[in-house]
């Protein structure tokens, strides 16, 4: 194994490696910017002969001003989409909320989107494909809708 000391690249990029790894286990979106940070100084090793001290420096402020200046926006890469909508209660508490026809609605049925989730629905009457509708009342997973006035 080669001196770790006579190559502080390799290193480095073993332990951001190491912290980006445990980002899987330690769940936050922390860790994984110094990891990078330590691949920044890991970088600038290889390229020139930078002392102990410095690359110290550069690892905190690197890794501080990553996790600053990025956390908010890498954060909704990875936590997926969230409703803005009802993510507690329920939904029969909601009558008289508004959904969009996204399948015409016949005597067979049709569907609408409601809050981002897409509902089996029925009506008295025919309602054409992208028109706004207002929920009736819900009957399992079937909403009942009518237009709009």
């Amino acid at each position: 194994m080669p001196n770790l000391i006579q190559n502080p690249e390799l290193l480095w990029f073993i332990v951001g490696l190491i912290l980006l790894v445990s980002e899987f286990f330690v769940p936050g979106l922390v860790i994984f910017f110094f990891g990078v940070g330590a691949w920044v100084v890991a970088l600038l090793c290889l390229l020139f002969d930078v002392p102990l001290n410095l690359q110290l420096i550069i690892f905190i402020v690197s890794s501080i001003v990553l996790l600053v200046g990025l956390r908010k926006w890498m954060t909704k890469f990875f936590t997926g989409f969230k409703s803005p909508s009802r993510t507690q209660g329920n939904i029969d508490d909601d009558s008289g909320g508004k959904a969009v026809v996204t399948k015409k609605i016949t005597p067979e049925g049709g569907k609408v989107e409601y809050h981002g989730v897409i509902w089996s629905a029925d009506a008295a009457e025919i309602i054409e494909e992208g028109e706004v509708v207002q929920v009736v009342k819900k009957d399992n997973l079937t909403l009942t809708v009518k237009r709009l006035l």
